[in-house]
């Protein structure tokens, strides 16, 4: 039977950006990759942390988690800030004595022409999309070596690092940057046990996309529905699948990978 490889039963996750879509969600719009995935993670017997910048958020996942007889904690963290990073990997690894999967899902849009990308904004999103995944990477790899934890790191890449995108110089950017982070890092602690893999979604529906009005929405899914193979465009549930695999040993002999759950659809901007 292969449902037992899915099974994550006595182990412990970390998830950043866990907070994203806690909202209620009106009909047709988005949830959060995070909330998706910690809820996932739960629901295949992971003891989950679900940690965001918005603390009120975490709290709201890791409630529904616990209300669906799921085990989950709630943390406030700032990806940007190493030593935050690093004292929420202790939390999660000490509550157990162990981690075993870290999913750097914690993100940040910003959209400008390259002629018109500040500074300030550069930093923000490079700060957030690429040293957040670094820090992330970085710690939970060290708690894996020192409890010689043959664990999974899961980092959010995007669509956006296949095809030049109008606007989303420095989301693009730091997105393909993750990608050679996860190849890289991939190669570096293989000998532990450890994998490394990346995410690259196509259009999901998520709080990120809702940001546009329902009728500017409809004109940017149009064209990928109409494109893909399937019809449709995808929801944070599709993501989170691809996250679960990764962790789990069903992908056991995966590692430096970037998987683009996109419907057929490669961006085509």
């Amino acid at each position: 039977m292969p449902l037992p490889a899915y099974d994550l039963t006595g182990r412990t996750a970390l998830v950043t950006g866990a907070a994203g879509g806690h909202l209620p969600r009106p009909a047709g719009s988005g949830g959060g990759i995070g909330r998706a995935t910690a809820t996932l993670l739960a629901a295949a017997g992971a003891t989950v942390h679900c940690a965001d910048l918005d603390e009120q958020g975490a709290k709201a996942t890791a409630a529904a988690i616990s209300a669906a007889e799921g085990c989950a904690h709630a943390h406030r963290l700032d990806v940007t800030r190493r030593d935050q990073v690093a004292a929420v990997v202790a939390a999660a690894r000490s509550a157990t004595g162990r981690l075993d999967v870290m999913a750097n899902i914690a993100g940040i849009m910003h959209s400008a022409p390259v002629l018109e990308t500040e500074d300030a904004d550069l930093d923000r999103v490079w700060n957030t999309n690429f040293k957040g995944v670094l820090y992330g990477c970085q710690e939970a790899a060290r708690a894996m070596i020192a409890t010689a934890t043959r664990g999974s790191l899961v980092n959010m890449a995007s669509g956006a690092i296949d095809a030049g995108a109008p606007g989303l110089l420095s989301y693009g950017a730091a997105k393909a940057a993750v990608v050679q982070l996860t190849k890289t890092l991939a190669t570096e602690v293989g000998r532990h046990g450890i994998r490394v893999n990346a995410v690259a979604p196509g259009w999901i529906r998520t709080a990120m996309t809702d940001r546009h009005t329902a009728e500017a929405q409809q004109q940017a899914e149009g064209p990928m529905i109409r494109m893909s193979p399937l019809g449709r465009v995808g929801e944070p549930e599709d993501v989170a699948q691809t996250v679960l695999h990764l962790t789990s040993d069903a992908s056991s002999f995966m590692t430096g990978q970037a998987l683009r759950p996109n419907g057929g659809v490669a961006m085509p901007w």
